[in-house]
């Protein structure tokens, strides 16, 4: 399986003593492991996918996820997002909801988010993995601090990003991010357990572009 670290040079470039550590060898360990015994999702090809999709230096707008869907032929490495002709699941279709009360997008009839990733926001789980059927499998096996990484280097090298964090997993990596250079939005989850805590009326696509154009840089274009 994996992890042979076939990642955009724009990341990889960034993220090479990475691959190095101890860490990142017990979690390649892991997974070798994982997939004789079960399927792992997302399948190999997809597992970088956040980052072969959107190139280091195009990133705009950061969205940190959980772990990948643990369903058949849903998860393809781009957080919240499922490859087309899947159910939407509860937690997206909340999304949506959001998404249709702040900025008017019509409710989506799929559940790809390809088009925001396209356009510099950056879909990241803070688990790249997951066991088939088996919710948060692969939490405390390494990914996490390979992600952490990930959030540091965006912190460190770029300005003005938006950190979009939905719940406590996404928002354990704000201390990595200096809100004096960059905008930090927080809600709770959009799951159906939490999502009416915060999340509905949260605003944060309408925010996210109030931000983007207060600071140069060109708005997404959110609906899908």
């Amino acid at each position: 399986m994996i992890i042979n670290p076939k990642i955009d040079d724009s990341w990889k470039n960034i993220l090479q003593e990475e691959f190095t550590k101890s860490y990142f060898f017990s979690l390649k360990a892991f997974l070798l492991e994982e997939e004789k015994k079960s399927t792992v999702f997302p399948s190999n090809k997809n597992i970088f996918n956040a980052y072969n999709t959107t190139k280091f230096e195009d990133v705009k707008v950061v969205i940190i996820g959980q772990d990948p869907y643990h369903g058949e032929n849903q998860a393809h490495g781009l957080a919240f997002s499922v490859l087309k002709g899947n159910k939407i699941p509860p937690s997206l279709v909340n999304i949506f909801k959001e998404l249709n009360s702040d900025i008017g997008c019509a409710i989506p009839q799929s559940g790809e988010l390809l088009k925001w990733a396209n356009q510099g926001v950056f879909l990241i789980n803070a688990v790249l993995s997951v066991r088939a059927h088996s919710a948060g499998s692969h939490r405390n096996k390494g990914w996490e601090n390979f992600t952490d990484a990930t959030i540091k280097a965006i912190n460190n090298k770029l300005d003005n990003i938006v950190f979009i964090l939905w719940g406590k997993p996404a928002q354990m990596k704000e201390k990595f991010i200096d809100e004096t250079k960059h905008l930090v939005l927080k809600a709770p989850h959009p799951s159906p357990l939490s999502s009416y805590r915060g999340f509905f009326g949260s605003k944060p696509f309408s925010q996210t572009n109030i931000y983007l154009k207060e600071h140069g840089k060109k708005e997404i274009d959110w609906c899908l």
